[in-house]
């Protein structure tokens, strides 16, 4: 179910409208072409969710956002968008139904050459599918 979860958030965050297209990538991992600002999945990690009648997963998924520049303030908007977004993931998908959404916490970063990196890690509870 990780990987249910984990296909389905990216897919949800390229195509949102105000992240995706303010990203050279939506990756599962750091892309290896891409130019700042991107954004990938750092790491994932689960732990067992199940009911009685259902399998679960408590997943935590940390989100690294890569960009460029001086300021850190030019990048609050697209971090908005961002955790916005991962907040609105819907509920119904294959495989699995989102019971929530939680942000955890988050981390900035400056590095070198004019690099940052923000760190957004978020708890989804999900339960499979009964019919599937």
């Amino acid at each position: 179910m990780e990987n249910l979860l984990r296909a389905a958030l990216l897919d949800w965050l390229r195509a949102g409208p105000a992240v995706g297209p303010n990203l050279n990538a939506v990756e599962e991992e750091s892309p290896v072409r891409a130019s700042p600002p991107w954004l990938g999945i750092a790491a994932s990690a689960s732990t067992d969710w199940s009911t009685k009648e259902r399998a679960g997963r408590e997943i935590r998924v940390a989100l690294e956002l890569q960009t460029r520049g001086d300021d850190p303030r030019a990048d609050a908007a697209l971090i908005t968008a961002i955790e916005r977004r991962v907040s609105a993931l819907p509920a119904a998908h294959t495989g699995f139904q989102l019971a929530s959404v939680q942000f955890l916490r988050a981390r900035a970063e400056r590095r070198d050459r004019g690099l940052r990196s923000f760190l957004l890690e978020y708890r989804f509870r999900i339960l499979e599918n009964q019919s599937e």
